[in-house]
């Protein structure tokens, strides 16, 4: 995408004031959404998640919604494996392990920290040509850890650095500048804007700047899920006993296919141990998985289908047990999910109550949702 449509785009929102600063905005606007998820104690509903919800075909024509899958959202971390893909149709060449962290969430831990070094070994880098904001490591143990040793917040240890790496790296193979790569003009922010587009189908509605700093995009569930089942069937049609994404003897890889594979084999490296993201991709074998800040939650399967969550109050424990709800309702097996797609509630350290999904898709939410347009 050309510099000048990101200008277009960040202004496609009326009312939006710049770096984030409060400005109007029109109630009669907000997305539509819909009760997925509840709390209860003791049989009466104490907290609801609302938000919106979809799952596609693989030609990524809408089978179930619920909520206002059609607006305009931030996906957040859920973008990482099409920057990935951006990346390696750029050139970038990563064994496998550390082209799944450079689409993570990282819970930073050492292999998280050591792989993010080596992506930057690789190519000349060091961690001061990092330009992700400073962190403490995500995962909660990780993060104990890390304080007890009596260290501090770092670009390495924040839980984006994988993919900051290796979008350095990238820089260095095409031989464009490190410093700026950040910038939405710059060349490599260009083919990620590109990529972007080309695997949801949708130009973004807006752009803004994630927590970590790179350019995040406006899209819809409908495109981003479009995009997930795209990558999760390109690795199922790739995969064989005897390939892997770093499989130098064999034809090379459509860059979805070793984003998509590079994530189903190392589930570890995409978040981490007692992360949901990292269990679900266990559990259910050639699914592709990333969940995102504020509530998002993406799963592309094998078959090219998908399924996209947006939990309208940003609530992180929501997120699973929608998307589980929608897998089942896709005919998928989710008995292997179950503990991840419910949370016990407690009082006075007793099961009073339950965090579950409801049955959202009892019935449809948009008249003719392919033919919809917002």
């Amino acid at each position: 995408m050309p510099a000048a449509a990101l200008s277009a785009a960040q202004t496609a929102v009326p009312g939006t004031a710049p770096h984030g600063f409060r400005s109007g905005i029109n109630s009669g606007n907000l997305p539509q959404h819909a009760p997925l998820v509840v709390a209860t104690r003791d049989g009466l509903v104490e907290s609801i998640h609302y938000g919106s919800a979809i799952a596609t075909a693989p030609d990524g024509s809408i089978l179930a919604s619920a909520g206002d899958p059609l607006a305009p959202f931030y996906p957040r971390s859920a973008l990482k494996p099409l920057q990935s893909v951006a990346m390696v149709r750029a050139g970038l060449k990563l064994p496998a392990d550390l082209l799944a962290l450079a689409a993570a969430s990282h819970s930073g831990g050492a292999r998280h920290r050591g792989g993010t070094q080596r992506i930057l070994a690789m190519h000349g880098l060091t961690a001061n040509d990092l330009e992700n904001s400073t962190d403490l490591p995500y995962g909660t143990s990780e993060r104990e850890n890390w304080l007890r040793s009596g260290l501090h917040a770092t670009q390495v240890t924040q839980n984006c650095s994988g993919k900051h790496a290796a979008m350095a790296a990238t820089c260095v193979i095409n031989g464009w500048p490190v410093k700026g790569y950040l910038d939405p003009s710059h060349p490599l922010q260009q083919a990620v804007a590109a990529t972007v587009a080309d695997l949801t189908g949708e130009q973004p509605l807006a752009l803004s700047t994630d927590g970590c700093g790179t350019p995040l995009f406006a899209l819809t569930l409908r495109g981003m899920a479009r995009a997930f089942g795209t990558i999760a069937a390109a690795a199922a049609a790739a995969n064989t006993p005897a390939r892997t994404p770093d499989d130098g003897g064999a034809a090379p890889l459509l860059a979805e296919a070793a984003v998509g594979l590079a994530m189903r084999q190392h589930p570890g490296m995409v978040a981490g141990e007692r992360r949901d993201v990292t269990e679900l991709m266990r559990l259910l074998p050639g699914a592709v998985a990333k969940d995102g800040f504020e509530g998002v939650q993406l799963v592309g399967l094998p078959d090219g289908r998908a399924v996209a969550i947006k939990i309208s109050d940003g609530g992180d424990r929501a997120r699973m047990p929608a998307a589980v709800h929608m897998l089942e309702f896709l005919g998928v097996n989710t008995a292997p999910l179950a503990g991840i797609s419910t949370a016990p509630v407690f009082g006075g350290g007793h099961h009073v109550g339950l965090l579950q999904s409801l049955n959202f898709l009892a019935a449809p939410t948009l008249s003719n949702p392919d033919n919809e347009t917002r």
